[in-house]
């Protein structure tokens, strides 16, 4: 069996685990990420923009989930919402400059102008902490 086949079946398997994990413990946060993450790498992108919904709406604070957002919203092409987002990350403290410039999840937004705009903003708060 290929190791392709393999990771798919290990992720089905914890899909179905996680998600019935969640519906015992529909306000576990930790469960939550991690089954937002899976679908996300699963392909289930419209999945995964739920819980992220759901997430930030109980985490309203939390950069990351902001930014999980964000990358749910680029991968479902909804880039405004995406910007909204990924601005609200940047409020909150998000940092990782490096990431947010090479992660996948963003590259339906690439060529829109706002995020070069990001970028900078980014960039400029990073560098106004050291």
């Amino acid at each position: 069996m290929s190791k392709n086949r393999n990771t798919g079946r290990h992720q089905a398997v914890e899909l179905s685990f996680l998600e019935k994990v969640a519906k015992r413990l529909p306000e576990d946060v930790e469960i939550l990420q991690a089954l937002a993450d899976l679908y996300t790498k699963t392909g289930k992108f419209q999945d995964g923009l739920a819980i992220d919904e759901k997430l930030s709406h109980q985490l309203p604070n939390d950069d990351l989930v902001w930014y999980n957002l964000g990358c749910s919203y680029s991968l479902t092409s909804q880039a405004d919402q995406a910007f909204e987002a990924l601005t609200r990350a940047v409020e909150l403290g998000y940092s990782d400059y490096d990431w947010m410039k090479t992660d996948p999840d963003l590259n339906n937004l690439h060529a829109d102008p706002r995020f070069e705009s990001l970028l900078s903003w980014l960039y400029t708060a990073c560098n106004e902490e050291e």
